[in-house]
């Protein structure tokens, strides 16, 4: 039996069948899309009934698959199938398929049972897509829309979310696999990690989607990812039944969420009620429970004793209407308001009505709301009327407290202070200051009688109105009668003390002042005494320490009569001791005309005789060491005198060597060596002198009449001696090493040496200013002041003077430049030396800058430069390396690298430049 296909049919998804034939036999890729498709779609479903298929055209030969394959999509039974294998039997199943296929509508068009029978591929899938078209795709309705365009159109809804996915068919639109994948994310966000997917990658993209929708989805893999990318354009057949599976698959899906979603409403108004009859419950019983506590409170009727109490219950009762009650009204209303909503709620929800427990229904709260609005009424009045009555009594009681605390602070300490026995510790000042004070304490109780007399008379009141505390009234009462009364007795017994004790210290007084008298004189003789014993007296002389031995045995003599004074003044002392132990007086304070005490004078008086004898010691024993430091003094002095003038005779005798000129300047130096060595050996004599000095200096003695001559002067002079004669011997060696380095003869020196000494007329082997003018008189030159200056050095102008008188010939400038070599620290005078140098320096044949220069200029091969190889050669090592160390760069136009300037290396040489 063949079907035919009526050209007029107008379903949409009946439409691309025309181009089936053609299709097939453009893309022959397609085919293996559409059977890999088709089959694991068919497979999808027959699974349900425990089969499948794993060749389509083969297995839906014997129509038995087929037709099962129609009653699991449709839900329906078709005819019995025949399980004869002859292939009429076959084709027979195969046509009750058709038939159950064109009963839904669909017009088969050159589909029959023989080419399904004979396993035609074409046939089969044509007839595979017409049965997905009809139950898969054909239901698909969105807004107005079927088949294919609901299915593009709920999957363009389903993307438009993502901006990097846009299907506008059921091929390419496919071939990145980001629809599939934004159709499980849109659906199911936690099966995919949609950020991480790459457009450019879309096999990744592709086996994603299908391992997820076959892994959670329940969506059989229908296609391989590298069939859709491998292919220019995708089979639109293959695709559509992919994607419908996702849609049937997540329309499934929101079917149950909905059919979920009305479950959980109804569950929710059940739980909702549920909750509001607990809540009523509960506040129900709250509000039964609170008026069940509250109304015994409000029936109590028991007064209180005191005001504060009963203000404290019309406190809480006022508390109770403005913050406790006000709430359980609210609660009450909201109580019925709730019972009338859930009542409403259950009946429009089709609920019976709420039945509250016994007890709790809303008429029974309101009985007890009513009884509790009974037992308030007469409970304020009656807390006022009680308060008044309370007040008048605490207003009695009060003024009874107030008046007794003001007696009992009044008297707080007063018996402890009348029972103090502070008299007899004190003196006479103070009893007389104790007596003003108890005058006056005795005012003060008489004037306190009335408050206690005022006191009595409240308390009997009181008791005559039957105050609830009359017991602690009548005993406070009772106690401030007794305070009272004690309080009298022992105001006349202090009294009574303090006159007795008054008379007493009165006399004990006179004979303190009597005592003090002669107390304060006689304690200073003692201390005076004891000051002059254990003075520390300094003594330098023999005839001072027998000054104070005299003026010590005169003391001795006054100690009779002092100890009678002594005695005297401790016969009052002891009178005063003696009324104290008979009349039992507490003297706890002391004299207070005098801190002198018979202990401190019985002590500095044993002080004293103690200190007698030990003076005595004292200046017997400085006596003796005067004695021997007096012959300290006269063995010092007597080597003092002998080596003192010996000094100075020794430095006059260096002096008149060093002038005089003798023989050469060897035979001077000689002379002086051998003066030098017996100076030298009288160094025992001055050590022995030191040793002298240091006993006397251990000795303490700072002065000596036996000599003019101290320590001091002798080692200056001793040092001046020495460094005299070095020097000396120094100026003779340093002649002899001008006179050879110059060249200046025997003659010459000896000339210049006795032009000096002319005009050292005070011979002190230097020239004076003065001194030096007198040279230039004598020269012919009119100085203008024949005055003397004996400084021992010239100074600018005498220096000229003396150049002129030895032929020199200068204006102010070749002056200036002389005394710049002669003085160069600019002192302003001229020494002898420095006088022999210019000389010398003048006379003798001496090197210059200009020589020196010179003989660099031959080493160097007559070049403005020398270098460094030409010093090493010529030169010593050492001084080859002297003068490149300090030879500075030549810059002239003819230098070589490594060129010295030995021109300015010379100059500096001789101060003319820095080196």
């Amino acid at each position: 039996m063949d079907h035919h296909y009526d050209p007029q049919q107008t379903n949409d998804y009946m439409q691309p069948e025309e181009d089936w034939d053609r299709d097939l036999l453009l893309d022959p890729a397609w085919e293996k899309q559409q059977r890999k498709t088709f089959t694991a779609w068919c497979n999808s479903h027959l699974r349900k009934a425990g089969t499948q298929i794993e060749n389509i055209e083969e297995d839906f030969r014997d129509g038995l698959k087929l037709m099962l394959l129609l009653e699991v999509i449709s839900g329906e039974r078709l005819a019995k199938p025949e399980r004869g294998k002859m292939r009429v039997h076959k084709i027979s199943n195969v046509n009750k398929a058709l038939d159950f296929i064109a009963s839904k509508g669909v017009k088969l068009v050159s589909i029959g049972a023989e080419e399904i029978v004979d396993g035609n591929v074409k046939m089969t899938l044509g007839m595979i897509w017409t049965i997905i078209l009809r139950f898969a795709i054909q239901d698909i309705s969105v807004e107005e829309t079927s088949a294919k365009e609901g299915l593009l159109l709920w999957c363009q809804r389903k993307t438009a979310p993502y901006k990097n996915v846009n299907i506008q068919n059921f091929h390419i639109s496919w071939k990145d696999g980001l629809g599939f994948c934004a159709l499980i994310h849109r659906h199911r966000p936690e099966l995919i990690d949609y950020g991480k997917l790459r457009k450019d990658d879309p096999l990744t993209n592709l086996n994603t989607a299908f391992d997820v929708a076959e892994k959670y989805l329940d969506i059989p893999k229908m296609l391989d990812a590298e069939d859709i990318v491998g292919t220019a354009r995708p089979d639109e057949k293959a695709i559509m039944t992919y994607v419908s599976s996702f849609y049937h698959a997540f329309s499934g899906a929101q079917k149950a969420e909905t059919a979920a979603n009305r479950i959980c409403k109804v569950l929710a108004v059940n739980q909702e009620n549920e909750q509001l009859m607990e809540d009523y419950e509960k506040l129900a019983s709250d509000l039964l429970e609170w008026i069940r506590r509250t109304i015994p409170w409000l029936e109590n009727r028991a007064p209180e004793n005191t005001m504060q109490a009963m203000q404290q219950k019309l406190e809480d009762f006022r508390d109770y209407r403005r913050l406790h009650k006000p709430p359980k009204v609210q609660e009450k209303c909201q109580l019925e308001i709730n019972f009338n909503t859930l009542q409403t709620k259950l009946r429009l929800s089709n609920r019976p009505a709420f039945m509250p427990s016994e007890g709790k229904m809303v008429s029974d709260i309101n009985n007890a709301w009513g009884g509790l609005e009974q037992a308030e009424k007469g409970y304020e009045e009656w807390l006022l009327n009680e308060i008044r009555r309370l007040e008048r009594l605490d207003h009695l009681a009060e003024k009874f407290r107030q008046k007794a605390s003001i007696h009992e602070s009044w008297t707080d300490g007063k018996e402890a202070m009348l029972q103090q026995k502070d008299y007899e510790t004190a003196t006479l000042s103070e009893i007389k200051a104790l007596l003003k004070k108890h005058e006056a304490f005795e005012s003060d109780l008489a004037a306190h009688q009335d408050r206690v007399e005022q006191i009595a008379a409240i308390a009997q009141e009181l008791n005559e109105l039957d105050y609830y505390d009359s017991p602690s009234v009548n005993a406070r009462c009772q106690k401030i009668c007794d305070q009272w009364d004690n309080l009298g007795a022992l105001t006349q017994k202090r009294r009574e003390a303090l006159e007795r004790t008054e008379k007493l210290l009165e006399t004990i007084d006179q004979l303190y002042l009597e005592y003090a008298k002669r107390a304060a004189p006689f304690n200073n003789w003692m201390e005076g005494a004891m000051e002059d014993l254990q003075d520390t007296f300094i003594v330098h002389t023999i005839e001072e320490i027998q000054g104070l031995t005299t003026a010590h045995e005169q003391f001795k003599a006054t100690l009779p009569d002092a100890d009678k004074e002594r005695q005297a003044i401790l016969g009052i002392h002891n009178e005063v001791s003696k009324i104290v132990q008979t009349y039992h007086v507490n003297m706890a304070g002391t004299n207070p005309y005098t801190t002198i005490t018979p202990q401190e004078i019985n002590g500095k008086w044993e002080h004293v005789r103690q200190l007698v004898p030990r003076r005595d010691q004292a200046l017997m024993e400085e006596h003796a060491r005067q004695q021997q430091n007096e012959r300290l003094r006269k063995q010092f002095g007597a080597q003092a005198n002998v080596i003192g003038p010996w000094i100075q005779t020794k430095m006059e005798e260096i002096g008149r060597i060093s002038i005089e000129m003798h023989g050469t300047l060897e035979d001077q130096l000689n002379h002086l060596r051998q003066y030098e060595k017996s100076i030298v050996n009288y160094k025992p004599k001055i050590d022995q002198l030191e040793g002298d000095h240091q006993q006397i200096q251990e000795a303490l003695i700072f002065d000596n009449k036996h000599t003019n001559y101290t320590m001091e002067h002798i080692r200056v002079g001793w040092e001046q001696l020495l460094t005299t004669i070095a020097r000396t011997i120094n100026e003779v060696e340093n002649q002899i090493l001008t006179r050879d380095a110059k060249g200046i003869s025997q003659e010459q020196m000896n000339e210049f040496r006795a032009s000096f000494n002319h005009f050292d007329r005070d011979h002190s082997g230097t020239l004076g200013p003065e001194e030096f003018k007198a040279c230039l008189i004598s020269l012919g030159y009119d100085i203008g002041n024949d005055a003397q200056k004996k400084t021992g050095m010239m100074d600018c102008e005498d220096f000229r003077a003396c150049l002129i008188s030895m032929g020199y010939n200068m204006g102010e400038a070749e002056f200036a430049r002389i005394m710049s070599i002669v003085d160069p620290n600019r002192m302003g005078v001229v020494t002898f030396q420095a006088f022999i140098d210019f000389m010398s320096r003048e006379t003798a044949d001496t090197d210059t800058a200009d020589q020196v220069m010179a003989s660099f200029k031959i080493l160097a091969g007559d070049k403005n430069y020398i270098t460094v190889d030409e010093l090493r050669r010529e030169l010593p090592p050492d001084q080859a390396e002297y003068c490149i160390a300090r030879m500075a760069p030549y810059n002239g136009r003819d230098a070589v690298p490594g060129a010295l300037d030995y021109m300015s290396f010379s100059t500096a040489l001789y101060g003319e430049s820095d080196l």
